[in-house]
């Protein structure tokens, strides 16, 4: 017996003095319960003030080659001489271009252009084609232009007063991230930015981040608009963001979203019951009408869902600017194989009929997913992005 007991003993003492230490941490996953965490990551950021992102290489610029030299004249190197850069019509700009590994951790910009002529993309590792391709505007749920810039508190992006454009999805790579934005106007454009990333080690199993623009305008009668398709890959979908112009006064949100995944042909594995339930509202957003007849509604944002809208000037086109924005935080939308995305448009008429809606719908996707993915389709020339 106490054979046997020495025997256990020594297994259980062999047992713990091979317990592997915990994994360390890496930088990765911030958040309120772990900040007191250190790690060996390495907190970078590149700007106009360093394009590099380089150690001890910030505010260099001298009078001689800084944009705001004239305001900094008096003051010299150092002193906020070169804040912003131009990206001139037709030149795609890079912004950032970080070798290693690590992960980009929060974008700050504010762009002066029109936001639907100016492009940013990202590149991940020796990609030749970009998995992020969107209007600056739309990128950051902002997809009416300036002026129209909602006020957005979400976990994945905000817009502070007046076009504070802010990101927070976490883009791991593992050689390379390049980010550009391209000028698809006949103006120049303006823009103060800065980008936060860290060099640290990513794990085996995290995927890239992707993000797809589409527009129909007018939507096509009897037909479903594409919010995204053809994504091959294995990953998760983890957000939306729906920018729709209105063109009659009544209501358009009954629609439903449908994701086809994994091999789904005629009828999908999920599908929702209208579009403001989708994006998480209900009864129209508090709907009501004003003295000319027009729909109005109540906005709102949170760190998952949010509504805005506005209704047009006298000479617009549209009844109302809306944008709606879901991020699927806690409840991504997981595929093995591939992934289609549609919503309808749908309001009512007569009789409490549906009445299928030809307005200006815009979206962008937003994605997780192992590489490589498939090329997207090419973006409308300037002619058919712009809002007029």
């Amino acid at each position: 017996m106490k054979k046997t007991k020495l025997i256990a003993l020594l297994l259980i003492t062999a047992l713990w003095s091979c317990k592997q230490e915990p994994e360390k941490f890496n930088g990765l996953d911030m958040n309120m319960g772990n900040l007191f965490r250190t790690s060996d990551a390495q907190s970078r950021s590149i700007s106009p003030e360093n394009f590099t992102g380089e150690k001890g290489k910030g505010g260099m610029a001298t009078l001689e080659e800084g944009n705001a030299a004239k305001a900094a004249r008096e003051l010299g190197q150092g002193w906020k001489v070169n804040p912003y850069i131009f990206i001139e019509p037709g030149e795609e700009f890079t912004l950032a271009e970080i070798d290693g590994e690590g992960a980009i951790q929060h974008i700050w910009m504010t762009p002066s252009c029109d936001y639907r002529l100016t492009i940013i993309k990202f590149y991940w590792d020796d990609e030749a084609e970009p998995s992020v391709e969107v209007p600056v505007g739309d990128f950051f749920a902002a997809g009416w232009g300036r002026g129209f810039e909602p006020q957005i508190q979400s976990l994945a992006v905000c817009v502070n007063p007046r076009s504070g454009f802010n990101c927070y999805w976490q883009m791991p790579f593992r050689k390379k991230c390049k980010i550009t934005m391209e000028n698809v106007d006949e103006k120049s454009a303006r823009l103060y930015y800065q980008i936060d990333y860290t060099l640290t080690d990513v794990p085996d199993d995290a995927a890239y981040f992707h993000a797809q623009f589409n527009r129909s305008h007018p939507l096509p009668t009897m037909k479903d608009f594409t919010i995204v398709d053809n994504i091959k890959g294995k990953g998760q979908y983890v957000g939306t963001y729906l920018a729709r112009g209105t063109y009659d006064t009544g209501w358009w949100g009954e629609g439903e979203i449908k994701f086809f995944m994994d091999g789904d042909t005629e009828f999908p594995t999920i599908c929702g019951t209208g579009e403001e339930d989708y994006f998480c509202g209900s009864y129209g957003y508090n709907d009501g009408k004003d003295e000319n007849g027009i729909m109005q509604h109540e906005n709102f944002t949170n760190p998952y869902t949010g509504f805005h809208y506005v209704k047009d000037r006298a000479e617009g086109s549209y009844e109302s600017k809306i944008g709606q924005y879901r991020w699927h935080i806690l409840d991504p939308i997981r595929f093995e194989t591939d992934l289609k995305v549609t919503i309808q448009s749908l309001g009512w008429q007569s009789g409490g009929r549906y009445n299928h809606l030809q307005d200006d719908i815009a979206s962008v996707a937003y994605w997780y997913q192992t590489e490589p993915h498939n090329p997207f389709p090419e973006l409308p020339e300037a002619e058919k992005l712009v809002i007029r």
